[in-house]
């Protein structure tokens, strides 16, 4: 069976559903494919926080010089399967490059660009789509347990700071002042006042893709294995069997992207990071906004009806199944702040798309405008949502995106 769409967007999770709505409000008709229900995935299991602040590639000069033990330590928040050192080691060797200070400075400054208005973009999102109160705006900390840490971020925020974020830094007494629920913290925290908060990203995603229904946006559920394209027209396989001709393709698949990407000839250097989450429900008044333990490197984030802990980064593929050693390290971390929490009333593993320069991808195919790529943007798609469907449909539209996006092309590598 063949059905015809002026556009096709591959993936459902918030960045291509945000990009349907955006596209619906333009006037042009849309058709999403994704084998499962719209808003699952990483749009789900995220930390819900709308960072602002994430200037700081994965990528680092300090991160090179720590990534040996970084990668082999079990315990590590970055860490590696080490199955999958063989199929990872052309990633890890762009991540390297990528690292070194003149490219990690330039990814930094690309990064700051694309995330300067991602606040106020959401603000209009949630609103459109009937969320706002699900959209919280009280900012984000990062916690330092002791004075030696507060010390050693201190570079580092200095450098977000340059890069326009804005940055307070709070006593031990003020952040208990501001979150009492909280265990005493020597070396206080920086709070990111312009963060933003998704109370249940879950939900939230779900009401962009019933936005986007009623928009007039179709929904296909199934799988998209095959991407060909022609002047002036895309063609689209199934896993079903079914075949799907548009106008124009757009592939924000995340982690699946790369796949797709290559049927038309652009080889993206995709590999996947394997988030982890756990859930206490009950537990969400120890907080009142998402807080980072950063020694671990995971997020206490106070959601609707339950505490999430969320965070740590596994580079290990799409098929190898959930390790409960990095699940019970997150619940270890968790308890070294709150000791009396239970077992969690849920885990969860998810899909990152990472890129070794952790800039998505968003421009057009080499082989032509029929297919655009929407996709790897690692820790920030939830915060870069609005931000990439503009530029996307900007795209589409035949206008010029506002500001740079060269650091974004799908042709850099």
């Amino acid at each position: 069976m063949t059905e015809t769409a002026e556009i096709a967007v591959i993936g459902a999770g918030v960045i291509g559903l945000t990009i349907a709505l955006r596209l619906a409000a333009e006037g042009r008709g849309v058709l999403v494919i994704d084998p499962a229900e719209p808003g699952s995935g990483a749009s789900y299991g995220n930390a819900g926080t709308i960072a602002d602040y994430a200037v700081q590639p994965v990528g680092t000069p300090a991160v090179l010089r720590a990534l040996p033990s970084l990668l082999f330590d079990r315990d590590s928040p970055l860490a590696l399967r080490r199955a999958a050192i063989p199929a990872l080691t052309p990633w890890l060797l762009r991540f390297l490059r990528q690292s070194l200070p003149r490219p990690a400075l330039r990814n930094a400054q690309a990064l700051a660009h694309l995330l300067a208005e991602a606040g106020p973009r959401w603000d209009d999102l949630a609103s459109e789509v009937g969320a706002g109160q699900l959209l919280q705006d009280r900012g984000c900390l990062y916690l330092y347990e002791t004075d030696g840490q507060r010390s050693a971020a201190e570079g580092d925020l200095a450098f977000r700071r340059d890069l326009g974020v804005t940055v307070e830094m709070l006593s031990p007494e003020a952040l208990s002042e501001l979150e009492p629920g909280l265990p005493h913290m020597p070396g206080g925290a920086a709070l990111f006042p312009g963060a933003r908060f998704l109370s249940d990203p879950g939900r939230l995603v779900a009401l962009i893709g019933l936005a986007a229904r009623r928009a007039g946006v179709r929904f296909v559920r199934d799988a998209a294995i095959g991407l060909s394209r022609a002047p002036g027209r895309v063609s689209i396989a199934t896993e079903s069997g079914n075949s799907i001709v548009a106008r124009t393709a757009i592939v924000a698949a995340g982690a699946h992207s790369r796949a797709l990407a290559a049927l038309v000839g652009d080889r993206i250097p995709l590999d996947t990071e394997r988030g982890y989450h756990l859930e206490f429900d009950g537990y969400q008044d120890r907080l009142t906004r998402p807080a980072c333990v950063t020694s671990g490197g995971f997020y206490l984030c106070p959601m609707t009806n339950r505490l999430r802990v969320a965070g740590t980064v596994e580079l290990g593929g799409l098929t190898a199944p959930p390790s409960q050693h990095r699940l019970d390290r997150l619940l270890a971390g968790a308890r070294t702040v709150f000791p009396d929490l239970p077992e969690p009333s849920r885990t969860w593993m998810g899909f990152r798309p990472s890129i070794p320069d952790s800039l998505p991808v968003i421009g057009p195919s080499a082989a032509g405008r029929e297919v655009i790529h929407a996709f790897g943007h690692g820790h920030i798609g939830m915060t870069l949502a609005p931000v990439t469907a503009e530029i996307v449909c900007d795209l589409v539209m035949g206008r010029t995106p506002g500001g740079d996006i060269s650091a974004c092309a799908p042709g850099r590598f």
